[in-house]
């Protein structure tokens, strides 16, 4: 992935182009969302404006898969992830810090960009309801564990409505005076957990499946590894709603030339923290003789319970202070998506309705109806059991298929400029089959795998056709 960076990276880099022109943080300065911030500051946001649990949560159940896993957080991240996420921020630059919605109206036509306003919004207010409820879980058990007579800070809807008041601030707020400031203390915890971890591996030297040993092996799922794996790992291979959190930070950078170490790289230290989580959570899985997992408080019960396994990891492999800073960089991740989410629905929506957001008065006519829809969200979310479930499976499919129209627009983008446009269109045709495929076998039609695989043949074969077709007229 190092690698990946350092080759791949510059090569996307320089089909791309960046120059000297003047960007949006420059040109649009407002002082709210369009200001000057130093590259490594940027970096941060960026990384744990895409981090979410996405990296953590979606990589310990695509273990569940084998070590096909760490191929395709590895080869994802480089060739699909990072190269959709340098592009779309990039484009972003571009067209002076355009939405995606824009982006997608201007590259894929009128319709695609009405579609995409709606989905987009809604599955970022998607994000700030489920990246509510999983570090509230989180903070909730580790407050139970380490402060068992407080009885206050063991309940979820202290830490639910704790976390939700942060997001009204931080959404609210000029972009430098709360998450410029608290980012990157975030991220820091962020990595401390994921290098901890990473150290502990080498220290034990735990016994985990290997490539050779059955790369096809599913031991602890049903599931298909085609297309299931590719929505379950997400954030750590590709994922649509980092393309929303890009051009939050495209209207912050001085220099096009900074684009690759924030946007490209960004994108593989989430897979390296995907990567580690993946092996870690391999080990508990699958170590032989015995499962670890069935050694750990709750047994077999723990292996359907994200949040739990990472509670059981860090307390048994970091102890007490290790497993509280770690768990912090685990909350830190979630509730620092969610409110950089819920961000970037505002200004989609204002630059929809044409709302300048530099008056306080003119965010809360966006913020009010938009926080009263999300709470709604959440409060069903809490009184349905499947609740979380549900929109979590939804949210996988639809942060996915978000990935599937900005690869096709950045595509159209490079035929247009006459650059090398297969660096992002094999990612679409191959994401544009996952997806009608999850859809149709998955969340729809249920259908068994024989029809489901005929399908994604179909699905590859025409959008195939469909883009030569284009590109003979054009």
């Amino acid at each position: 992935m190092v690698l990946g960076y350092f080759l791949y990276g510059r090569f996307v880099e320089s089909v791309f182009g960046p120059d000297n022109r003047s960007t949006p943080a420059v040109a649009k300065a407002d002082g709210v969302d369009f200001i000057v911030l130093p590259s490594w500051k940027i970096f941060m946001i960026q990384f744990l404006n895409i981090a979410g649990t996405g990296p953590i949560f979606g990589a310990i159940m695509g273990a569940k898969f084998g070590p096909v896993a760490y191929l395709w957080i590895v080869f994802g991240c480089i060739f699909a992830g990072a190269t959709h996420d340098y592009l779309s921020g990039m484009l972003s630059m571009r067209h002076g810090g355009a939405n995606l919605p824009e982006l997608i109206g201007r590259y894929l036509g009128n319709v695609p960009k009405q579609v995409m306003l709606v989905f987009s919004v809604f599955l970022l207010m998607m994000v700030g309801a489920v990246f509510v409820y999983s570090p509230a879980s989180l903070l909730q058990k580790l407050c139970i564990d380490h402060a068992p007579n407080v009885e206050w800070l063991g309940d979820s809807t202290t830490w639910i409505i704790a976390i939700f008041v942060y997001y009204i601030i931080a959404t609210m707020m000029p972009i430098d005076k709360i998450i410029g400031k608290v980012y990157p203390l975030f991220a820091f915890s962020l990595l401390f957990m994921a290098v901890a971890l990473m150290v502990m591996l080498f220290v034990k030297m735990p016994a985990i499946p290997e490539l050779w040993e059955g790369v096809g092996e599913a031991s602890l799922t049903a599931k298909s590894v085609f297309p299931c794996l590719f929505i379950t790992i997400a954030c750590g291979a590709i994922s649509g709603f980092h393309a929303t959190q890009s051009p939050l930070m495209a209207r912050c950078v001085k220099n096009e030339k900074m684009g690759r170490p924030i946007f490209y790289g960004a994108m593989i230290t989430e897979g390296l923290v995907a990567l580690i989580w993946a092996t870690v959570a391999m080990y508990f899985f699958y170590d032989q003789p015995t499962p670890g997992y069935q050694q750990m408080a709750g047994g077999e019960q723990i292996i359907s319970n994200a949040p739990g396994i990472v509670n059981a990891i860090c307390a048994d492999w970091l102890g007490v202070f290790g497993s509280i800073l770690a768990i912090l960089g685990v909350v830190a991740a979630p509730i620092t998506s969610g409110d950089t989410a819920l961000r970037s629905a505002r200004l989609i929506i204002a630059d929809f309705i044409h709302l300048e957001q530099k008056s306080i008065v003119k965010r809360l006519y966006v913020c009010i109806p938009m926080f009263s829809a999300v709470i709604a969200l959440l409060v069903w979310q809490m009184a349905n059991p499947e609740g979380f479930d549900v929109i979590w499976s939804w949210f996988g499919w639809s942060n996915q298929t978000l990935s599937v129209f900005t690869l096709w627009a950045i595509t159209v983008y490079l035929v247009r400029q006459k650059k090398n446009y297969f660096i992002t269109l094999i990612p679409a045709l191959f994401m544009t089959t996952v997806c009608v495929t999850y859809l149709v076998s998955q969340q729809a039609f249920h259908m068994e795998p024989g029809p489901a695989y005929v399908v994604a043949l179909a699905t590859l074969v025409v959008s195939a056709v469909w883009f030569v077709t284009w590109y003979r007229r054009r």
